[in-house]
């Protein structure tokens, strides 16, 4: 009711007057009368279209992930785990799903909030590390395997419900089923709902904001793969310009020699030389400046290889148009060129033509035509009905309170960071500019930082804890201090800024140091 009121007023009331979404469920529970559960009781809650297939009480440090974990498996800190209810359910909305989920509820302590988890890839498995590490800050956590197990794409073939399982309806139907079984034990619903996901998560948090803006108050999107159909378009062409022939593959060897020589042309462009750059979009090296005067050798690309570098770099683009079909892979990713560059393609990038596009196990990538292919896998998303997130019209998230924190690392060579930066501008020119948007969507950067974590800048950062003071307590992101782990030990933090100000330093102090760097409009 009260959201209600708020969305007639428009997109500017939010900013005064928004109510978390989770309150009002909470209210509803408490309504009820519910009281807190049993864990094993849970067992008899009823479930629209889904079936609760086992409960668990887990002691605290007992979990033992199930051998067929996959990628969302063992953790370090399982044996650091609080005690919790392990509720296991599988939906089927449409005659043709299977989607597994998992609830874990902490025993005591509860926060009052629930934190949904992202998957990775093609998302064929449960993220238990994940949810251990929800469970560990208080929440009562959820995370789903997309209906399908593995983590390729074969499932798609013949199973187009399967496949809207994996674009969105997944995530969607586990939130609201996740909230039932929350509210179910405690007695009463969250009070806050975040979600909290990484590549493939980063596109279903985006998903999540654009088609279904009552799930979540908070959106945590990280690398978001939200431009499905177009990345693994640019992923092939890569593919298929670095193995044009034996002659034109940039042998892995190379790949440091060519990262030491963009740090030489490119580094100290931020004003701190430290091995990291800070803005790669002001760095223009071009490949050509280490092409070898002679033979071959471990210390310079051939001609060909210099073409194999800059296509790298450059974006796809229609051949006949000439329209940027994906933006290309920035300076400072060289370390981890066998990602986009490397023998063969990943199969998440691959699959999606062979089992989605053309439905043939046996496609050959190099046949990838960037006007004819494009085009057709579009029509097959159509307004990203399925798989793509790309749709800037935020408002009705924005409008009910609902704050989306973005983050991507610059190094990232999986996922070109440019591609967020070109959705969040997107969204400020479709809702009125930066000053319109400012307190409901911010973007960070990670100098340094490769695909969702790792690299060679400060890529550790608590981006949780900064969710929880914006929509918590009004309190808007303005910078988040990241750190490096060398050996164990912290040896550099950083401030990250909000896009588009950078990390500049103040002059005096060690370099290593956040506390001597301000955020700034870009030099």
């Amino acid at each position: 009711m009260i959201v209600n009121r708020i969305a007639r007023h428009g997109f500017m009331a939010l900013a005064l007057a928004a109510v978390p979404i989770g309150l009002t469920q909470m209210t509803v529970f408490a309504d009820a009368g519910l009281a807190p559960a049993t864990c094993d009781s849970l067992a008899r809650v009823a479930l629209p279209h889904a079936t609760i297939t086992a409960t668990e009480t887990v002691a605290a440090g007992a979990f033992k992930p199930p051998a067929d974990a996959g990628g969302g498996g063992a953790n370090a800190n399982d044996k650091d785990l609080p005690a919790f209810c392990r509720v296991s359910a599988t939906l089927a909305p449409s005659s043709d799903s299977e989607i597994r989920i998992e609830v874990w509820l902490p025993s005591s302590g509860w926060n009052g909030k629930l934190q949904a988890v992202g998957n990775g890839g093609w998302s064929g498995s449960i993220g238990y590390a994940a949810l251990g590490r929800a469970v560990a800050r208080g929440y009562a956590a959820a995370s789903t395997d997309t209906g399908h197990q593995g983590e390729r794409a074969s499932f798609a073939i013949g199973h187009p419900e399967k496949l809207t399982d994996f674009g969105y309806r997944a995530v969607h139907e586990m939130t609201v089923q996740a909230k039932t079984v929350i509210g179910s034990f405690y007695g009463n619903g969250p009070k806050y709902s975040y979600w909290n996901g990484c590549s493939s998560g980063g596109k279903q948090a985006l998903k999540e904001a654009q088609k279904f803006p009552d799930d979540f108050d908070g959106i945590i999107a990280g690398a978001p793969a939200n431009n499905w159909v177009h990345q693994k378009a640019a992923n092939m062409n890569i593919q298929k310009v670095v193995h044009r022939d034996a002659e034109s593959a940039i042998p892995a060897a190379k790949y440091p020699m060519i990262h030491q020589a963009v740090l030489d042309a490119c580094d100290v462009l931020d004003g701190v030389k430290d091995g990291v750059l800070e803005n790669p979009q002001i760095c223009t090296f071009d490949p050509k400046a280490i092409e070898c005067k002679g033979a071959d050798g471990p210390t310079c690309l051939t001609p060909k290889q210099v073409e194999s570098a800059r296509a790298i770099y450059a974006p796809a683009k229609n051949p006949r148009t000439g329209d940027e079909v994906f933006p290309g892979v920035p300076r400072g990713t060289e370390l981890s060129w066998d990602t986009p560059a490397g023998p063969e393609p990943r199969s998440s990038q691959y699959d999606h033509w062979a089992y989605v596009v053309f439905k043939n196990p046996k496609w050959d990538y190099r046949t990838i035509d960037l006007d004819r292919d494009v085009a057709f896998a579009d029509t097959q998303d159509a307004e990203g009905a399925t798989i793509v997130a790309t749709d800037p019209n935020l408002a009705p998230y924005f409008t009910r309170g609902g704050k989306l924190l973005m983050y991507h690392g610059w190094a990232d060579p999986n996922i070109t960071p440019t591609n967020s930066v070109n959705y969040y501008g997107n969204v400020l020119r479709t809702l009125g500019g930066v000053e319109k948007v400012k307190d409901a969507i911010r973007l960070f950067m990670v100098p340094g930082m490769g695909h969702c974590n790792g690299g060679e800048g400060p890529n550790n950062f608590d981006m949780v804890s900064a969710l929880e003071q914006w929509v918590e307590q009004g309190k808007t992101p303005e910078r988040i201090v990241a750190s490096r782990l060398r050996n164990g030990a912290v040896d550099r933090t950083r401030p990250l800024c909000p896009y588009p100000q950078t990390a500049q330093y103040k002059g005096a102090g060690s370099t290593d140091e956040a506390a001597n760097f301000v955020c700034a409009a870009p030099r």
